[in-house]
C-alpha cells in the first residue's frame, strides 16, 4: 500500500492538471501483459518544442534506451511508451522491434522514426510484442489530446498502486508558464539517473542547451536523492520537453526567469520523486534521511544512500523496532575518512538517539518506539565535519515487498 498521512484518499491525489499548449498525450490498450487498461502512450510535440533527457547508466541498457539516446539529436517530436514489457536482455531483436515501433509512428505522423524517442518498461528478458504495439498506434494516435495527463500516467504504470502526476504554474514576465509532470516507478528503484520513467513538459520558450541542463540539476536533486530497494533498472529515463508555446520570453542563461523555471522544475521533479517512494513496492513508511554538516554533497548523499540501502535499517523500520545500532554500523561504514565519531549525533525525528560516541544520555526507548511507529520518520545525522547537507528518501522493507517481486512474472 502507498504511504500518505492518516485520512488521505489515494484516488484523489491526482491533481487537476491543464493543458499545456503543443503538447498532446493518447493512449491505447496493445493488451502486451494484460487489458484491463491501456499500455501504451503516445506524445507529440510541435516543431517550436525542445527535448531533453537523461538515462539510465545501468551497462545492460533497454534497447529503446540505446535507441531513444541514438535518435535524441534528431528534433523529437512523438514519444512513444509501453508498459508490461522492458525489451531489455533482448539483444538484436529488441532493438529491431524497438525501430519497428518507431517506423509505425512515423508512418501514422508523416515525421521521420529518428524523431520519435521509445520507452518500456516491465519484465526483462521477454521480446516485445511489437505487432501488438503497431495494431494499437491508430487508436493511441487518434485520442491524441493535450488534457490527457491522468490517461497518460495510468497507461505507463507496471506495479505501481496509483498514477503520479504534479503540475506547477509560474510567472514570468506577467506570463504564465506551465509544468506539467508524471512518472512511474515503485520497485527496482535505486537512481543511477533515476529508476523509473518520468515525463515533464512545459510551455515554455527554452532551447535545448539550456533544457538539457536544467533536467540535469533537477534529476541531481530529485530522483537521483531516492530508493527503494537499491536495484538500477535497465530502462531509466527521463525527458523533459518545452512545447515554446507560451508567450512568455525566451528563458535565457543565469537570468532571473531562468532561475524561476528551473527551481519550478526542480520542485515538480521533486514531488513525482516523494510520491513514487510513497508508492514503494510494499511500503508502509515513508523516511526522510537528512545528512547535516558534512564536509561536501558527495559524501552527505554517500552516508544517505548507505542507510537508504540497508535491509537492516528497512526492515527495523518495518517493524517499528528501534534498533538504533543498525543506523549507527551504516553511517559507520559509509566510506567517510577521519570520522570524528565523537562529533557525530543521529536523530530520529527530533529525538537524539546518538551522541558523544554512543546512546544520548537522555535517550529512552520509550521515545524511539513513539517515533518508529509513525507512518513517516525522519532520521537525522550531524556529521560535525563542515556545512553540507543532502537529503534521501527511501521506505521500508515488509512482507509484500517479497510477495510482490516474488510474483512479478505470474
Amino acid at each position: 500500500m502507498a504511504v500518505f498521512p492518516e485520512g488521505t484518499d489515494e484516488s484523489s491525489i491526482f491533481p487537476v492538471m491543464p493543458a499545456i499548449a503543443g503538447i498532446a498525450l493518447g493512449t491505447a490498450c496493445a493488451g502486451i501483459k494484460q487489458t484491463l487498461r491501456d499500455d501504451i502512450l503516445l506524445v507529440s510535440m510541435p516543431a517550436t518544442a525542445s527535448c531533453a533527457a537523461v538515462f539510465t547508466q545501468n551497462a545492460f541498457c533497454a534497447a529503446p534506451v540505446s535507441v531513444a539516446m541514438e535518435h535524441l539529436p534528431h528534433a523529437p517530436c512523438w514519444l512513444l511508451v509501453n508498459s508490461g514489457n522492458a525489451n531489455a536482455g533482448t539483444g538484436r531483436q529488441g532493438v529491431a522491434d524497438t525501430r519497428f515501433c518507431c517506423a509505425e509512428v512515423a508512418k501514422l505522423s508523416g515525421s521521420d522514426a529518428q524523431q520519435v524517442l521509445p520507452f518500456s518498461t516491465g519484465v526483462i528478458g521477454q521480446t516485445l510484442p511489437a505487432a501488438k504495439i503497431a495494431a494499437a498506434l491508430p487508436i493511441a494516435f487518434a485520442n491524441l489530446d493535450e488534457g490527457h495527463w491522468q490517461q497518460a500516467a495510468t497507461a505507463i504504470m507496471t506495479t505501481d498502486t496509483f498514477a503520479k502526476g504534479v503540475s506547477k504554474q509560474i510567472s514570468i514576465a506577467g506570463h504564465s508558464v506551465t509544468i506539467n509532470g508524471i512518472a512511474k516507478g515503485a520497485g527496482m528503484i535505486h537512481p543511477n539517473m533515476a529508476t523509473l520513467l518520468a515525463f515533464v513538459a512545459t510551455d515554455a520558450v527554452i532551447g535545448q542547451t539550456l533544457l538539457q541542463e536544467c533536467l540535469v540539476g533537477a534529476v541531481g536533486q530529485s530522483f537521483n536523492r531516492i530508493t527503494v530497494d537499491g536495484d538500477t533498472s535497465t530502462n531509466d529515463a527521463c525527458v523533459l520537453m518545452a512545447s515554446g508555446c507560451s508567450s512568455a520570453p525566451e528563458m535565457k542563461a543565469n537570468s532571473e526567469h531562468y532561475s524561476c523555471f528551473a527551481e519550478a522544475v526542480q520542485e515538480v521533479m521533486k514531488q513525482l520523486a516523494e510520491l513514487i517512494v510513497r508508492d514503494g513496492e510494499g511500503a508502509t513508511k515513508l523516511i526522510r534521511i537528512v545528512v547535516k554538516e558534512a564536509l561536501g554533497d558527495e559524501e552527505a548523499e554517500r552516508v544517505g544512500k548507505t542507510i537508504a540501502h540497508s535491509p537492516l535499517v528497512k526492515t527495523a523500520f518495518f517493524a517499528s523496532d528501534p534498533n538504533w545500532g543498525r543506523i549507527l554500523a551504516a553511517v559507520g561504514r559509509a566510506g567517510v575518512a577521519d570520522m570524528d565519531l565523537e562529533s557525530v549525533k543521529l536523530y530520529l525525528d527530533d529525538v537524539c538517539i546518538v551522541e558523544n560516541g554512543g546512546c544520548a544520555a537522555g535517550y529512552t526507548e520509550a521515545a524511539g518506539q513513539r517515533v518508529m511507529s509513525q507512518a513517516e520518520i525522519t532520521i537525522t545525522v550531524k556529521l560535525g565535519r563542515g556545512s553540507a547537507s543532502q537529503q534521501v528518501l527511501t521506505c521500508d522493507f515488509s512482507y509484500d515487498y517479497v510477495k510482490i517481486n516474488a510474483e512479478y512474472r505470474t
